[in-house]
């Protein structure tokens, strides 16, 4: 269903994004233009860097007659704020690699002694 997989449509319905309707005869549930669409939504949503929750909180907006874009903007400010603090991490580790394997080039294999344990990660400050 809209290039999802099934654990992720029953991972949806388990979780209430989705609520399909059950055939009366043999139980199966039945997924219509509605569920289809909700589905769609949640891929680009996800693509865009929003949860589930956030997910749930557009529908909650969207099936209580209210405009959910407000919530939309706010959230995706949020993520945007922790996609850069992430970034900002990512790059200082990245530094402080670069530096630690720099460093270690010049620097002889140990043995194990009983004291060290890898003295390249050990001469790390």
């Amino acid at each position: 269903m809209a290039q999802t997989t099934p654990d992720s449509i029953r991972h949806y319905v388990r979780i209430g994004l989705l609520a399909p309707l059950r055939d009366p005869d043999s139980g199966y549930k039945l997924f219509g233009d509605k569920d289809i669409k909700k589905v769609k939504f949640i891929g680009r949503a996800k693509g865009l860097g929003f949860t589930l929750r956030d997910i749930q909180t557009i529908f909650d907006h969207s099936n209580d007659g209210r405009s959910p874009c407000p919530a939309v903007r706010d959230i995706i400010r949020q993520r945007i704020d922790e996609n850069r603090d992430r970034l900002a991490q990512l790059n200082n580790l990245q530094r402080r690699m670069d530096d630690a394997l720099s460093k270690w080039k010049s620097m002889p294999d140990g043995e194990p002694d009983g004291e060290a344990i890898c003295h390249l990660v050990e001469s790390i400050d």
